[in-house]
């Protein structure tokens, strides 16, 4: 690929200039070393930095070797000194234990026990459940958001208008290379111009029409009379962005004419 210097777009090799801004891409050649594309008037390669040019003179580069320093390596003892143990804040109490049975509860000295009062045999002891309610009531739901309105895209459909008859030619949708010719064995045609006045200028297998995401190239296939865009001719090997209004013609004289359109 050349990228373009301009609008860094990048061309299929061999173009001699941008396909999206027209203009003129740099020559390249081939490293002599490594077989990599590089301008013809670079000095060296960038791939492999091959001196492109036998006659020029590479300076010479002196590198001085230090000699080690005599004094040997500093040993640095990374031993820390000792730290003293230092002593706990606060004292830590054993944890209280509970157990009921036959093992007693484990309480520290220093917290007094309390026994349980008996009950009273004059008044009996109940105990009262209370139930909780529970709520089987559905969950209240808030309001609904507005509902987004979905977008629906409109697919573009790109046509030729045949200046001469002003008939409309649809471009087959599902095609992403769309052939531009006459009936012939080799290569069928998907746009025909056999049925147009003054075909006989116009290449059985003449140019084709590319379509890549939202973008369609032109370009001419090795037709005898050549393709026009916009009253320029256009090189074989070259392709060409069309914008809606160009004018394309098939052939010299701008006998067959076709304007792209998209609708």
């Amino acid at each position: 690929m050349i990228v373009c210097p301009n609008c860094n777009h990048q061309n299929p090799d061999g173009a001699s200039q941008c396909e999206a801004c027209y203009t003129p891409l740099p020559v390249t050649a081939s490293c002599s070393n490594c077989g990599a594309a590089v301008q013809t008037d670079a000095a060296f390669c960038g791939q492999c930095g091959f001196n492109l040019r036998p006659g020029s003179i590479v300076p010479e580069v002196e590198v001085k070797v230090q000699s080690p320093s005599p004094v040997g390596p500093t040993v640095v003892s990374s031993r820390a000194p000792d730290l003293a143990p230092t002593e706990p804040l606060m004292p830590m109490e054993p944890l209280v234990t509970l157990n009921k049975g036959p093992n007693l509860e484990k309480i520290p000295p220093s917290i007094p026990t309390i026994p349980d009062p008996p009950p009273s045999p004059s008044v009996p002891v109940t105990t009262e459940s209370v139930a909780t309610p529970v709520n089987t009531s559905p969950p209240v739901r808030g309001p609904q958001p507005a509902g987004v309105a979905k977008t629906q895209l409109q697919q573009q459909s790109a046509r030729l208008l045949h200046v001469q008859t002003n008939t409309p030619m649809e471009l087959p949708p599902s095609l992403s290379v769309v052939h531009i010719g006459k009936p012939n064995d080799l290569v069928p045609p998907d746009i025909d111009v056999s049925g147009f006045a003054n075909s006989e200028i116009v290449s059985r297998v003449h140019a084709n029409l590319r379509v890549e995401g939202d973008a369609c190239y032109l370009e001419d296939v090795g037709s005898s009379n050549g393709t026009y865009v916009n009253n320029t001719p256009l090189p074989q090997g070259n392709r060409h962005r069309l914008r809606p209004g160009d004018r394309i013609s098939l052939g010299k004289g701008d006998l067959v004419t076709f304007l792209f359109q998209i609708s």
